[in-house]
């Protein structure tokens, strides 16, 4: 397996320190022949997700409503595309049904799709909210439960990984039923780890802040998404790709323990607001 791309225009460089970020990443974790599903995988973490499960040998199956112009790609390999509304119980099983249609078996089930616009608590309508606690809560358990079934059945077993948020773990402004929702997905992520044991591992992915092309409307332009990353003790805002790179290890036999876990991936949190209000007297004063 190489991880190595073609040019250095296109890797993914640490802005900080100038190192690639893939050129690591994966390597010891060869996932060729396995099936990976990932929901959301058109853009955005999804996108980056399917990718590195493609640079680690895997055939991939994304889903959403709209087909992207241009599929994730790594060398040779290329995901394929079922159009499916998650929310709704009978597209999303076709898109497990297809996976196994098309490779015979289901390995791995990422649910990414998710996500919220920014909106004022106090007047978001009911139907808003009941909306996105389907896509953010609903949908996984439903997808949760139709990927069971087949990884049940299967000599293998298999692995869901679902991606939740920090706001799941602490106040969401704004994006209140988004957060109740994320919240939500790391209690049933720790039942499922129960439940679907020992055949079926279920962890869960708790991502901070990641840049991706929707980011401008939580974090405004360049100076924004920078201003945002200098709080973070690691100094930027996540790459997809670093996030990817801890739900590749959940998914791998290096986490064949690890069941009902939430991992936090979110650079070390926020700097405390404190330590720039306060103002402390030194020791001989």
């Amino acid at each position: 397996m190489n991880d190595d791309l073609d040019s250095a225009a296109g890797r993914d460089l640490d802005s900080a320190t100038g190192r690639d970020r893939d050129a690591t990443a994966g390597r010891d974790l060869d996932f060729s022949g396995q099936v990976v599903v990932v929901t959301g995988g058109a853009r955005g973490l999804g996108r980056g997700i399917a990718t590195r499960f493609l640079r680690a040998g895997a055939q991939v199956v994304i889903c959403g409503r709209n087909e992207p112009e241009e599929l994730p790609a790594a060398g040779a390999m290329r995901a394929s595309f079922v159009a499916a509304d998650v929310r709704d119980p009978d597209q999303s099983g076709r898109v497990i049904d297809a996976a196994v249609e098309r490779h015979g078996r289901l390995v791995v089930l990422v649910n990414t799709a998710g996500g919220a616009p920014p909106s004022v608590t106090a007047t978001v309508s009911p139907r808003f909210s009941t909306s996105i606690i389907t896509l953010n809560l609903i949908a996984p358990l439903v997808l949760a439960q139709q990927a069971n079934a087949v990884m049940q059945a299967q000599e293998s077993g298999g692995s869901i990984v679902n991606i939740a948020s920090v706001s799941g773990l602490r106040p969401s402004p704004n994006t209140a039923a988004y957060g109740a929702a994320k919240a939500g997905l790391i209690n049933l992520t720790a039942t499922l780890g129960v439940e679907f044991a020992p055949k079926v591992r279920v962890n869960c992915v708790s991502a901070g802040y990641i840049v991706t092309e929707q980011a401008h409307l939580f974090y405004g332009d360049d100076a924004g998404i920078a201003a945002v990353g200098a709080i973070i003790p690691m100094g930027h805002m996540a790459e997809p790709s670093e996030v990817a790179d801890v739900v590749l290890f959940c998914a791998s036999p290096l986490a064949r323990y690890v069941a009902g876990a939430n991992i936090v991936v979110d650079g070390g949190g926020e700097r405390p607001a404190y330590l720039d209000a306060a103002t402390p007297r030194s020791a001989d004063q």
